[in-house]
């Protein structure tokens, strides 16, 4: 491993398995992440950063597979990190953000920034471990009552409601707004389908066509036009 200016450190390329980079102002918080991550055959921490205008080079150079953010950080904080790993980048690693409190508004800031999911400082390190390899593969990693209130917490009622005929999600099916609403509700394929009395691949295929239709990345993407545009209300 070697250590570049301002804290960056980065570890050899050609790591089978799954890359991570770690972005957060505490050394000692960096230390215990690699710790844990590297005890994991199938993971592998490629690089570290201090502070959120590291992130975006060191991601560039080491093409990581997912980042783990800390959404506060000086200078660039998390969300304005996520915003440019998303929006620069044809190909963004998938990025969980890290936070201390569960109902922190930088959270849902960073989720709309283009976040896979976000994780609590506090977790155990296997919940992080399975985090890591659930947005690594795709998925989202989502607290159904958690987004609710940060959605309500940033305004989202029902004078917004109207605008979802007319936007995007006017365009959804019955069927696809239902499974839409079952992903707000944090229901995976499998207990989507059981919901619906439907096969698994039919809801695949749902899920598919509302993220086109939405222009969203990913469930979580999808789960905040839901709640952006009314189409849900938190209560």
């Amino acid at each position: 491993m070697s250590t570049g200016k301002n804290g960056v450190e980065a570890a050899g390329s050609g790591q089978d398995g799954i890359r991570v980079v770690i972005a957060d102002d505490e050394r000692l918080v960096r230390m215990g992440l690699r710790v844990v991550i590297d005890a994991e055959p199938d993971l592998t921490v490629v690089g570290e950063a201090s502070d959120g205008a590291e992130v975006v080079p060191l991601v560039r150079e080491l093409r990581p597979d997912v980042v783990l953010m800390d959404v506060r950080m000086p200078g660039i904080n998390g969300i304005r990190a996520t915003e440019q790993l998303v929006g620069g980048m044809a190909e963004p690693p998938r990025i969980l953000v890290v936070t201390t409190f569960e109902h922190d508004d930088h959270v849902y800031d960073a989720l709309r920034a283009g976040a896979a999911g976000f994780l609590l400082k506090r977790a155990r390190a296997e919940e992080m471990v399975q985090a890591l390899r659930l947005v690594a593969r795709g998925d989202s990693l989502l607290f159904p009552a958690a987004v609710r209130e940060l959605a309500l917490r940033h305004g989202t009622d029902v004078r917004r409601a109207a605008a979802a005929d007319h936007g995007p999600i006017g365009r959804l099916t019955e069927r696809e707004g239902q499974v839409l609403r079952l992903m707000t509700a944090g229901l995976n394929n499998g207990e989507i389908a059981r919901q619906l009395v439907v096969s698994q691949e039919t809801v695949k295929t749902h899920v598919g066509s509302v993220l086109a239709k939405l222009g969203a990345r990913d469930r979580t993407q999808a789960v905040i036009a839901a709640y952006e545009s009314g189409f849900v209300l938190p209560r």
